[in-house]
């Protein structure tokens, strides 16, 4: 998809200042070399007559534009370069992203269309077949892999959704232009059970806000915080799963080590990772959101992110859980509830956990939470909803006694990433915006942000 909505000349701009706030947002194609790149690439500048510009990646490689091996366009942070289309292409395109591919029958029923519109609306949308996108994400995530990691050439090609190693290879060879071991170059395959791998982010990025955030709300034998890092365990389909994103500010990113048994999972595993962290937030856009709600430039944090719980359930135990407690005291019943409930392990002679899954709740007892029996039973009745169906519906969570709009609001903040919930049941946030005589509805679609900014500034009095 050839950028012809966006003007050029500030792509060629954006280019030859090679200013990182942009990696991301568009590619560069270079015609006399066949290859693409970031704007952020330090390779020398080729003539404005020589390039291309693209929205996405996979749109570059399928006009026949192999990545830098310089700069990786693979690990470059995503832009919604759909943004201002219909939510059924947005769905559609995240769907179609997933590794290992669904089948695109299967994601058009899911969003109640046809098959034949589905493929219409995406190829209108982004010149590329739902095929062909499914194949270009594959491509790219395997080059990440094989250029980032030490995982050998068979694990890569089951993390990326390969049936095989020559399956790879011939992918590789298509979409790249050579084989996985020239791409790996004079990398070694090591035997750790480590992959490491860095996901970029576009500056600036508010490390400081993230790390205190997690930090007061981290979960005993879960989740530890440091300095520079955030770990944590996870359940990943009843397996243990561990990662440990250190912040990189020099090369504006995080380097993650990630140990897990089944690379089925890696691709899930390092979008929940993402999302967790707010890599692809554009912060530029999220300040003049909070600008334009009423906020002066001293009260507006530069670079904050959103950062999520792993997923949609643990994001509602928690917020049922802390219904009507402070943050210290809700942290000491979510610590008990998952060292009763959740999957445990020894780390040397370090007892650990990972967050229960909702199988893990549904069903058992939860006397040993010092907490009213309606919370109690809205737990066991949301694990149970849960558990029967991975992704309900909103309203049926809100059908549940002892859920109130608060709570899915929260769930929708802190469990999907969603970047548009202003919290305005929240006491602390009415007061905040009482005191700074904030507009929220001037902050979409950015309102999550919103709120985190309110928090924050009601937390510096």
């Amino acid at each position: 998809m050839t950028i012809d909505k966006i003007d050029k000349s500030t792509c060629s701009k954006a280019r030859h200042s090679r200013d990182p706030r942009f990696d991301g947002m568009f590619f560069i194609a270079v015609k006399t070399t066949g290859i693409f790149c970031r704007p952020v690439c330090p390779a020398k500048l080729p003539k404005e007559e020589n390039v291309d510009y693209y929205g996405l990646a996979a749109s570059a490689m399928a006009d026949g534009y192999r990545p830098c091996l310089r700069c990786r366009p693979d690990s470059a942070p995503r832009s919604p370069a759909w943004n201002g289309v219909q939510t059924t292409v947005t769905r559609g395109l995240s769907m179609l992203g997933v590794i290992p591919p669904k089948k695109v029958t299967n994601i058009a029923e899911r969003l109640g269309i046809s098959e034949r519109y589905f493929n219409k609306l995406i190829t209108s949308s982004i010149s590329l077949s739902p095929k062909q996108y499914q194949t270009m994400q594959q491509a790219m995530f395997a080059k990440q892999l094989l250029q980032q990691s030490h995982a050998s050439v068979i694990d890569v090609a089951l993390a990326a959704g390969y049936a095989s190693a020559r399956q790879l290879q011939r992918a590789m060879q298509t979409y790249c232009k050579m084989p996985p071991s020239k791409l790996r170059g004079n990398m070694k395959y090591l035997t750790s059970s480590a992959i490491t791998l860095r996901l970029s982010f576009r500056p600036p990025y508010h490390w400081d806000y993230v790390r205190d955030f997690l930090a007061v709300r981290a979960v005993e034998g879960v989740e530890v915080v440091t300095e520079n890092s955030y770990s944590r365990n996870c359940n990943i389909h009843g397996e243990i799963a561990q990662f440990t994103a250190t912040y990189s500010p020099k090369v504006n990113g995080f380097d993650v080590s990630i140990i897990m048994d089944n690379l089925k999972y890696l691709y899930q595993f390092v979008e929940q990772i993402k999302r967790m962290l707010d890599v692809n937030a554009q912060p530029e856009l999220i300040s003049a959101s909070l600008h334009k709600a009423g906020l002066a430039d001293a009260k507006v944090t530069q670079g904050l992110r959103l950062p999520t719980t792993f997923s949609l359930f643990e994001a509602g135990c928690r917020a049922i859980i802390g219904q009507q407690v402070s943050v210290k005291a809700a942290m000491g019943q979510v610590a008990s509830f998952t060292e009763t409930l959740g999957m445990k392990y020894t780390e040397g002679k370090t007892r650990r956990y990972a967050f229960p899954a909702p199988e893990d709740v549904a069903g058992r007892s939860l006397a040993f939470l010092k907490m009213p029996q309606l919370r109690k039973q809205a737990i066991s009745d949301f694990a149970t909803l849960c558990a029967n169906n991975p992704c309900p519906s909103y309203d049926d969570v809100l059908a549940i006694k002892g859920i109130g709009e608060w709570t899915v609001s929260y769930m929708k903040m802190r469990g999907d990433g969603d970047p548009d919930i202003y919290l305005s049941g929240d006491l602390i946030v009415k007061k905040a915006a009482q005191r700074f005589e904030t507009d929220e509805a001037q902050a979409a679609p950015w309102r999550s942000y919103l709120t985190l900014q309110l928090w924050h500034l009601y937390n510096q009095k």
